[in-house]
């Protein structure tokens, strides 16, 4: 949720936050007057308020008809004072509910536009150059029996899939090293619920524009979570931290619908309902969490290089971000059969957004309460598995194991079962 108070300050930076995102401007007219609306009212009640303690007093000392008066003016004063509290809190209520809708404030510098206006900040890494005709990562898996989609979509329809043998393996051994790599960075490893309640996954931000690809438990009025930051940022809901910052890593199965993806990426284990992920969830003070975004970054682009993977990095323009995000840079992979790079980590700055919708706060440099800022990054999900399998392929069907994943594995090379 943005902040009311900056936006009264200077309504002109949601303006273009708006504009940037391709979102409605307007919305900040609707805003101010409701807020202003809000506030009247508040001021009304108030006022009334303190007629009436003072009318009060006057009728103790009051007699005969004077007394009647004051009484009947008092019990007026009664029905109005509640009216004004009632109406105070019913816009009160329309306001929250305006606000919750609106997303964050773009980060100044980040690209405006559509999904297709990002901006390629660097690439990393040489691309593969085959003296053969390479395999796709869903052949390849076949071969290798790591991956079973027919016998997934039996059980569970398109989309789903079986991790097999060293497909499993090559699966723990990347979440595994995420993990590593996080721990000796000062994370906290964290296990997380995959089902939330419905206030810490509104509080996230996941049930606006994208509430279309969550799963909903309706007898439970449980959501199943596309991603382990929905848990780390619930963590700490209603609670005013002691210091900062605080880092966690979460390991957890996700579930996406992947509403609206009909045709897309229907071959293979790209785009899937079902994957498992690390992430790194971070609490941190406002006045750092611009630093603490390129620290996430990096800690991406070194799980990247330890998998030896070419890839690029994105700076993904404002209407392609999330609700939550002021700012996201994706790494994108290469998929030699597709000739395209793919994402494989996005790290978002939700600065204070979610934090003031999960009333998270923490103790400022002055000893004050404030709302702490909330970023995320990913380290490794079961995605990487697409493109090690297709750059790492050699030309008789087997795949090079990365060096860094070689002692989770105990190969050199996966090679072929069939």
């Amino acid at each position: 949720m943005i902040d009311l108070r900056a936006l009264r300050e200077n309504p002109d930076v949601l303006r273009a936050s708006q504009r940037a995102r391709g979102e409605d401007e307007s919305v900040v007219e609707s805003l101010l007057s409701l807020d202003e609306e809000r506030r009247s009212a508040l001021t009304a009640f108030e006022q009334l308020r303190a007629e009436q303690k003072a009318s009060g007093k006057l009728v103790s000392r009051a007699q005969g008809e004077e007394k009647q008066a004051l009484i009947a003016q008092g019990k007026e004063m009664a029905q109005q004072v509640k009216d004004l509290e009632a109406r105070a809190a019913e816009l009160g209520a329309e306001l929250e509910k305006l606000l919750k809708t609106v997303p964050n404030l773009v980060e100044e510098g980040a690209p405006a536009g559509g999904e297709q206006d990002y901006v390629v900040l660097e690439h990393v890494g040489e691309l593969p150059v085959f003296d053969f005709t390479p395999r796709d990562h869903l052949e390849l898996g076949e071969l290798l029996g790591a991956i079973d989609m027919e016998r997934g979509a039996k059980i569970s329809g398109s989309r789903f899939y079986f991790l097999t043998g060293v497909g499993m393996q090559l699966q723990m051994a990347l979440l595994n090293l995420a993990m590593e790599q996080a721990i000796e960075a000062g994370f906290t490893p964290m296990y997380v619920p995959v089902m939330v309640k419905p206030e810490t996954m509104e509080g996230t931000g996941f049930l606006g524009n994208h509430s279309s690809e969550v799963y909903h438990l309706p007898a439970d009025d449980l959501y199943l979570v596309g991603t382990s930051e929905v848990g780390l940022a619930g963590y700490h809901m209603d609670e005013i931290l002691a210091e900062v910052p605080k880092r966690y890593v979460g390991w957890s199965s996700c579930f996406r619908r992947e509403a609206g993806s009909y045709g897309k990426d229907t071959r293979g284990i790209i785009r899937v309902h079902q994957f498992d992920k690390v992430e790194m969830f971070t609490y941190v003070d406002p006045a750092d969490a611009h630093e603490e975004h390129q620290r996430l970054l990096a800690w991406e682009k070194e799980m990247l290089a330890k998998c030896e993977l070419p890839f690029r990095v994105i700076d993904t323009a404002a209407g392609d971000l999330g609700t939550s995000a002021a700012r996201k840079f994706d790494c994108e992979a290469w998929v030699p059969t597709q000739e395209a790079y793919r994402e494989l980590t996005s790290t978002s700055n939700c600065t204070t957004f979610q934090s003031r919708r999960l009333s998270i706060r923490f103790k400022d440099g002055e000893g004050r309460t404030a709302p702490v800022a909330t970023l995320n990054g990913t380290l490794a999900t079961t995605r990487w598995i697409v493109a090690i399998l297709e750059n790492h392929q050699q030309a008789d069907g087997s795949v090079r194991v990365p060096k860094a994943l070689q002692r989770f594995i105990g190969k050199e090379v996966l090679t072929p079962v069939k």
